[in-house]
Formats: C-alpha cells, sequence, structure tokens
C-alpha cells in the first residue's frame, strides 16, 4: 500500500492487517455505496458451536450470524430486506435516528413484511456510531434464535485506529446435544427474563482476535441478547471508552475493571478504544461478571513487532448534530414501569399473539401490536423539551429503550448518573430516573423495556411527537 510519494504507508499496512483479523474473527461484513441497496435476506440456518451443530437459528447468512452492515454519516442508504422464512418480519435499526416510516415497528410504522415478500428502508444516518439492527416482528424468537447484527455508521474522517472490533453479545439457550430450547418461559417472563446457558460473542465462545502489536483498536461492543445484562471488564490494558451508546462522550466513563464493571443492558452499546500491548504474544481478556468467577468473552493476542502506536494519537470523536434540550422551557411529564393488572395475554397479529400479559406502563399493559385504537403513552409538540420522570416500581431491572431519539439523563433518586447521550437507559429495580430530550423527530415512537419478554409481555408503548 503505497502514498502518492510510492513509499509504503505503514498505518495503511497495520489497518490491512487489523481489518484481516476482524474479518475473520468479526463476521462478515456489508458495505453501503456505491448506490446500490445492501440486500438482506432472513432465513432459517445451522450452525456448530463448539462442535455442536445447532439447527433452527435464524440468520441472514447460511450457517454463519448476521452480517455487520457499515455505512457513512450523512451518505444516503437503502436496505431492501427480503423474508425468506415462513412468518412475518419487519426489522428495526437500533438507535438510529431515521424517518418514522423507516423504524421497522409493526402496525405502528409498517405492515409486517409476509413470508416471500420484501420491504426497501431508505435513510441517511445523521450520527455516526454503533448501533444495531434486529426484527420487531416474532421478536422473541428471531431474536433469541440468532437474528441481531450491528449496524457501524462510520465518521465523515477516519478518526484513525489501526482496527476495528465489533462484539455482537448474545446468549443461546441449549441442551446439552446443541438443540434449542424454548426461549421463553412465563417464570423467566414475569421476572428478570429466560437467560441463555451459552454465552456468545459474534456467535463464537471466547474468540481470539490476533492483532498487531502496539496497534490502536477500536472496540465496538453491544449487547443484542434478548435479556442477559453485562457487567463488563478490560483489565490489564491501555485504554479509554470513546463513545456510548453511538454517541461520543460528553462525561467521562472510566475502563471498566474487575473493581469496577461497566453495565451493559440489552440493546446498549460502548466503543472502547485500546493500545495493544508491545510484546508479541501477550494476551488481554474482554469478560463479564456473570457469577463468582469472570466469564472471558473475547481476547486480544498481539502478533509481530510494536508499532509504536500511542492513545494521545487519536483525538476526541466529532459529537453528532443532536439537538440540545433546554431544560429552561421543559415540560414534565411521569411514566411508572411495573407488573400489569391483570393477566390477559396479547393480540399481535401476524406477529405473534402472547398468552400472558405481566408488566405495565402507567399500570396499563400493552394490549397487542395488531389492537387497534390503542393510544400514545405520552402526545408531545414537535419542537418542544421535555423531561420525562420514568420510575420503574419492580423489583427487576428494565433497559427502557426509546425509539428515533436521543434521551441524555439528567439524575437518578439511586445513583449518579453520566450525561452522555443514549437511547436505552437502564433502571435499576425500585429507581426512578429523569432523562431529557428535544421532541424533534415526527411521528409515533415505539418506547418500551429491551428485555424483550417484559416487551412481548406488556411493557411497551408508544409516543407520539406530531
Amino acid at each position: 500500500m503505497m502514498d502518492q510519494q510510492g513509499k509504503v504507508n505503514r498505518r495503511a499496512v497495520v489497518l490491512g492487517v487489523g481489518m484481516a483479523a476482524a474479518a475473520a474473527t468479526a463476521g462478515f461484513a456489508l458495505r453501503a455505496g456505491a448506490g446500490e441497496p445492501i440486500r438482506l435476506r432472513s432465513r432459517q440456518t445451522s450452525y456448530s458451536f463448539e462442535g455442536m451443530q445447532t439447527h433452527g437459528l435464524y440468520s441472514l447468512q447460511d450457517a454463519a450470524p448476521p452480517p455487520v452492515l457499515r455505512m457513512r454519516q450523512g451518505v444516503p442508504v437503502e436496505i431492501e430486506v427480503t423474508n425468506g422464512v415462513d412468518e412475518h418480519t419487519t426489522m428495526h435499526w437500533h438507535g438510529i435516528r431515521l424517518p418514522n416510516a423507516m423504524d421497522g415497528v409493526p402496525y405502528l410504522t409498517q405492515f409486517p413484511i409476509a413470508p416471500g415478500e420484501r420491504f426497501r428502508y431508505a435513510f441517511t444516518p445523521p450520527d455516526a456510531g454503533t448501533y444495531w439492527y434486529h426484527p420487531h416482528c416474532m421478536t422473541m424468537r428471531q431474536m433469541a434464535y440468532g437474528l441481531t447484527g450491528l449496524l457501524i455508521v462510520e465518521e465523515q474522517d477516519d478518526p484513525g485506529f489501526d482496527a476495528d472490533i465489533p462484539l455482537n453479545l448474545k446468549d443461546f439457550r441449549l441442551d446439552a446435544a446443541g438443540r434449542l430450547l424454548p426461549y421463553f418461559t412465563p417464570r423467566g417472563a414475569a421476572r428478570g427474563g429466560t437467560f441463555g446457558n451459552l454465552q456468545t460473542t459474534n456467535w463464537q465462545l471466547n474468540p481470539r482476535y490476533d492483532l498487531p502489536a502496539g496497534s490502536l483498536v477500536r472496540l465496538r461492543i453491544a449487547a443484542t441478547d434478548n435479556t442477559r445484562v453485562y457487567r463488563l471488564m478490560l483489565p490489564d490494558i491501555a485504554g479509554r471508552v470513546i463513545a456510548w451508546d453511538g454517541h461520543p462522550l460528553r462525561d467521562a466513563i472510566a475502563l471498566p475493571t474487575a473493581a469496577d464493571p461497566l453495565w451493559l443492558s440489552p440493546g446498549q452499546r460502548v466503543d472502547i478504544a485500546v493500545q495493544m500491548p508491545d510484546t508479541e504474544g501477550r494476551e488481554v481478556t474482554l469478560a463479564a461478571v456473570l457469577g463468582p468467577t469472570p466469564k472471558p468473552l473475547a481476547t486480544l493476542r498481539a502478533i509481530g513487532p510494536s508499532q509504536g502506536r500511542d492513545l494521545a494519537e487519536i483525538a476526541p470523536l466529532p459529537r453528532n448534530p443532536v439537538s440540545e434540550p433546554d431544560l429552561s422551557t421543559a415540560e414534565r411529564r411521569s411514566l411508572v414501569f411495573g407488573w400489569s393488572p391483570d393477566g390477559a395475554g396479547q393480540n399481535n397479529g401476524f406477529c405473534g399473539n402472547s398468552a400472558y400479559t405481566f408488566w405495565s406502563i402507567d399500570r396499563q399493559p400493552w394490549p397487542g401490536d395488531a389492537v387497534s385504537g390503542t393510544g400514545a403513552v405520552a402526545t408531545l409538540s414537535l419542537g418542544k423539551t421535555y423531561i420525562f420522570k420514568l420510575q420503574n416500581e419492580s423489583p427487576n431491572n428494565h433497559p427502557i429503550h426509546l425509539h428515533g431519539l436521543a434521551l441524555l439523563p439528567l439524575r437518578s433518586n439511586k445513583r449518579t448518573l453520566r450525561q452522555n447521550w443514549t437511547d436505552t437507559i437502564l433502571l435499576m429495580k425500585g429507581e426512578t430516573v429523569e432523562v431529557a430530550f428535544k421532541a424533534d423527530n415526527p411521528g409515533d415512537w415505539a418506547f418500551h423495556c429491551h428485555v424483550i419478554e417484559h416487551q412481548k409481555t406488556g411493557l411497551a408503548g408508544y409516543i407520539h411527537i406530531g
């Protein structure tokens, strides 16, 4: 790889090595560009987890996890989704501030995509950062059985990393022979959720990334599991957190350690810049506190001579064009998240009915995606600033996700909140959190818990901005 003077560009060589390692270990990537749409087709497939063949998984590739989608900030993109399974589906682009009609929520923003049909999503990503995608119809099954993938919106200017590694954290629930177990249990749904028993990163068990010694690496970590809250740790390496839920930090977050792990709930993402060790063969492990001993999620191994890079070479990421809320004129609203006052089921139409209702917003459970006449949990005026008081009256954690907008955490009755933009905020048991936002994106925006069993058993609704 030569520069304009014909000299070898060392950083380009290192980047090529790093990206080759990423492709080998982080899965296939599709890049938007040249005016052609990204074409995706959902399907059921098989995959081998450490020698155990598992059938009935959902993906967008054969015998492989869903691809990483890459696009560029401010550049229009089209994504054509063909439904190749025998049930309805949609696709939601989690965290992207896009037009309401492109949000992929069945009955709210589009009709579900029938088997054999296709839908073309078109939007221009306004924000750089790490996002992800997943179905919003037949959500529990299709997500639990694999259909979650990372979506990366690259900055307009290259920030200067030698490698960019996406890490998709996801459980699977398998028996001893590798067969899929039921993804839903009533007992789990009425509590913290039904947990998987196989923790994977990019559908692998503790994958190893061979990366140039002394290089600068961007780790993009996403929790796409239906249920699990990860407490991450990345000890023994020089690094810093640079982005949270897609957006550059406003408020510093410490590098996660065993003594001070970073909580990452379903739907959330974190970007970490790391400087690889200078010594060849040295390994560093990203792990999660899941029990009495840390669970390794991915291992970074330094190879070759040191590249001699330093974290100081990476400038702060440019801020995204999110509208600042005007707190002096903000209108306040309150919402309560908790159990349901009744046990009736839900009508989700082509997206799968639920026999159970356990959860509610303002003590009103979501009656189902296909129930007509269901009102918004809040009706807001376009362009106004709002402060939402979110009260969790249950003993369980709820990652609350708002589509189409970015939230700014303000305060909590239980902890000090970092004031970084987010689209998914974890409400701890018994916690009350205030968040602010400017209602600058018109439409009907889904608002729900991202423990998917909670969402599908009542803890869901939408806000209307118009």
